[in-house]
């Protein structure tokens, strides 16, 4: 395994794996004991960075969420499990009620939801302090000093490590790391879009988020990590669901450009070339990135997590790199 350190104080800052696992979908698409020994085979290969929300996944039974949370704490208790594995979790974007969900009725970003949220995440994780805690998508109903406060709150008592921020328009993240910094408070140092070697159209309206498409990382995300080197961007969804190696799995429809054909046919031609799935050069292409991007992959079993876990070793040659960020 290698490694990347998060975060800029040498009070808070991680040193991570370099390819994180994403737990989305422990505790309902995946069942308890897969869940188990994909963590475990995880952890067995030196990962230590492991992802998951309080929201997860409330979809997949019209809950409130926190199947995944649950999973992951119970499998740290069973293993005995200690602050070696950084967990890291999400709040704001749970349901009030069941049926419902974060388009249409979250929780949000409230100082009293991020400590009851945070609490009850520590206490399911059993966790005495989150690795990192995210704000998982936007609030516009509350002041942005006070999310900020809220969060950076938790950090001074040190029930939390770092924060970081998803699914937030640039401005906002840049607003509220300025309001956290005018204040000497700490601020927003991780960034969780999607993000993969294949790119969306931004005209594309997205109705799960506000504003067109705030989910995914585009040249201004890019850019705003080139302009701060204290940030780093965890990449969720690197593989899209499957869809760069299997033929029952549909490109979303943001992703249906002719320059996406050209970035599949130069990955292809370089999977060969490397002896590799298609799969494991997208994630060695952001592991080797020039610009701090962790890809954050979930896996349904331990075949395809070692699959992705090959990626960590897989070296692109320059020109390689070249021809896959060329293609447009």
């Amino acid at each position: 395994m290698k490694y990347r350190t998060i975060g800029s104080d040498p009070a808070t800052r991680l040193e991570v794996s370099v390819l994180a696992l994403g737990g989305m979908l422990f505790g309902t698409q995946t069942d308890e004991e897969t869940a188990f020994a994909v963590l475990d085979r995880y952890a067995e290969a030196g990962g230590n960075f492991v992802d998951t929300s309080d929201n997860y996944a409330f979809w997949h039974d019209d809950s409130l969420g926190g199947q995944s949370e649950a999973v992951i704490g119970r499998w740290r208790r069973s293993r005995g499990i200690g602050d070696e594995i950084v967990v890291a979790t999400k709040l704001g974007a749970r349901p009030l009620a069941p049926g419902t969900g974060y388009v249409d009725n979250p929780e949000g970003l409230s100082a009293k939801v991020i400590r009851e949220a945070a609490e009850r995440s520590r206490e399911t994780l059993g966790v005495e302090k989150i690795g990192l805690l995210y704000a998982h998508i936007e609030d516009r109903t509350v002041p942005l000093g006070e999310t900020v406060e809220g969060f950076a709150a938790l950090v001074e008592e040190g029930t939390v490590g770092l924060l970081g921020v998803s699914n937030h328009a640039v401005w906002r993240v840049e607003r509220a790391r300025a309001i956290a910094a005018a204040a000497g408070l700490p601020g927003y140092e991780v960034l969780q879009y999607q993000h993969s070697l294949l790119r969306p159209r931004f005209d594309v309206p997205q109705p799960l988020f506000r504003d067109g498409n705030l989910g995914s990382a585009g040249p201004e995300h890019l850019t705003y990590l080139r302009e701060e080197p204290g940030l780093t961007l965890v990449a969720y969804s690197p593989l899209l669901a499957g869809a760069y190696t299997r033929a029952d799995k549909q490109l979303w429809e943001d992703y249906e450009h002719p320059g996406n054909e050209r970035r599949l046919t130069a990955l292809r031609e370089v999977a060969k070339e490397c002896g590799a799935t298609p799969n494991q050069v997208v994630l060695a292409w952001q592991i080797g990135h020039e610009l701090p991007i962790l890809p954050l992959a979930g896996a349904s079993s331990v075949a395809q997590l070692n699959e992705n876990l090959a990626a960590v070793d897989l070296e692109l040659t320059a020109e390689q790199r070249a021809r896959l960020d060329g293609a447009h």
